[in-house]
């Protein structure tokens, strides 16, 4: 039988459990701690899954290091505490949370992910970074808005137009590699021809949802967290909502809906529908949302 590890992912330590003898250790979060892991390890062979949790920057090292030759699963870290909950488990520390996604992974059969590949990797990267700009240059304009003195309005007007610049910077770098590789390219092209994507939308599509293509309409729209949450429980039927999903992806679809909601006579017409139905307008915006088909029909 093979074996199903849970590595706790910190800053500095990864603190790793086997369920199938209960050998634990920790390791330094860094490329010395990695080669003392592997060989700690029993054979890739005899093992089914290393689960661990989504941790921000901190997981990326171990992902690149082992992607591709461990049997890898990321699991959401709230998913993760509430199986610990169903558990009755209270307790909170790095050797129990690898204890715990051990267990976890044998409990619902985790299945490993497929590694991501170097470039999609760094285009993910990329897009975290254009993120940003984007946030700063939110921030900035707004702050802009409210300042009266002139050298300080001077100064951020300069450093607006630095954010700017970088963001064009960055846009034409994540088209460069796009186009680098023809697979991606043509995606591109194809996405890029639904009315109402532009090139930036398209990308985003493309880096936050690498499976596109693989997938029905219905798989994509719940990845997207687009897909309604039906509440129902005897003969009380609750409001119905969007939850879950891939947030950055959602948002690159939510500008495109809204040009779709104006321009396309179709969209347009179940948007206006919805609306005369008493439907907030963001309540609205979604089915437009839903309706932008990035995959196969089922």
């Amino acid at each position: 039988m093979k074996d199903s590890i849970g590595i706790d992912v910190s800053k500095d330590h990864l603190d790793l459990y086997c369920l199938d003898d209960g050998r634990s250790a920790r390791f330094g979060n860094d490329a010395a701690g990695f080669r003392k892991l592997k060989a700690w390890l029993p054979d890739a062979g005899c093992i089914a899954r290393v689960v661990y949790e989504a941790t921000g920057p901190y997981h990326a090292a171990f992902e690149r290091r082992f992607g591709g030759e461990l049997p890898l699963v990321k699991v959401n870290p709230l998913q993760a505490r509430r199986f610990a909950q169903s558990k009755g488990s209270r307790v909170k520390t790095d050797a129990v949370d690898a204890r715990m996604l051990a267990q976890m992974g044998a409990a619902l059969d985790l299945a490993p992910q497929a590694p991501m590949s170097e470039s999609l990797r760094e285009l993910k990267e990329l897009q975290v970074a254009r993120q940003a700009l984007v946030k700063d240059k939110t921030r900035l304009e707004n702050r802009i808005k409210t300042q009266s003195v002139a050298f300080v309005v001077k100064q951020g007007k300069a450093r607006l137009a630095l954010i700017k610049r970088q963001l064009r910077d960055i846009d034409a770098e994540i088209q460069t590699r796009i186009g680098a590789e023809t697979p991606r390219a043509r995606a591109f092209e194809i996405i890029r021809s639904i009315p109402g994507l532009g090139a930036v939308s398209t990308a985003a599509v493309l880096i936050e949802c690498p499976e596109i293509g693989t997938m029905n309409r219905k798989q994509v729209a719940s990845l997207a967290g687009l897909a309604p949450m039906t509440r129902q429980s005897g003969h009380w039927n609750g409001q119905a909502f969007i939850q879950g999903g891939r947030n950055h992806l959602r948002a690159a679809l939510y500008m495109p809906a809204i040009v779709a909601m104006r321009f396309n006579p179709d969209l347009k017409a179940v948007y206006d529908k919805l609306r005369s139905a008493g439907k907030p307008a963001k309540v609205a915006i979604i089915p437009t949302a839903h309706s932008t088909d990035l995959g196969p029909r089922a």
